[in-house]
């Protein structure tokens, strides 16, 4: 399994990015999915996640702003990202799950996710 993801840059606070996130080779009956972000000096965090289902969730410091999404016959999970904040920059991480209960326990915080990219890089200028 494989994850690539892109979109990231700078962009100015109070602007928008979409990310995107390639996923090659998942072939498993059910498919999770997450954003997740680390900025320098701080600890992987949960953004959002979308369940099997369609269902998602979302960290409060990113609702009403984030949106995660995916097309399936893509192959392709998205974040769009709007009113950005300085406190948003950070290195953005796809994660996939196959759904286990770990995933429904914590997400969109889950940590154990089974598959991830190598990440993609948000920078926000004030």
């Amino acid at each position: 399994v494989q994850l690539v993801e892109s979109g990231g840059g700078s962009v100015q606070s109070g602007g928008s990015l979409r990310l995107s996130c390639l996923v090659f080779g998942f072939t498993y009956s059910r498919k999770c999915m997450g954003w997740f972000r680390q900025a320098p000096g701080k600890e992987r965090e949960g953004v959002a996640a979308i369940d099997s289902d369609g269902s998602t969730s979302y960290t409060d410091s990113v609702k009403g702003r984030f949106t995660i999404s995916q097309d399936n016959a893509k192959n392709t999970l998205y974040l769009q990202m709007n009113s950005l904040k300085p406190e948003d920059a950070a290195m953005y991480y796809c994660a996939a799950d196959r759904c286990s209960g770990g995933y429904y326990n914590h997400r969109p915080h889950y940590g154990g996710m089974d598959y991830w990219g190598k990440g993609t890089l948000v920078i926000i200028s004030s």
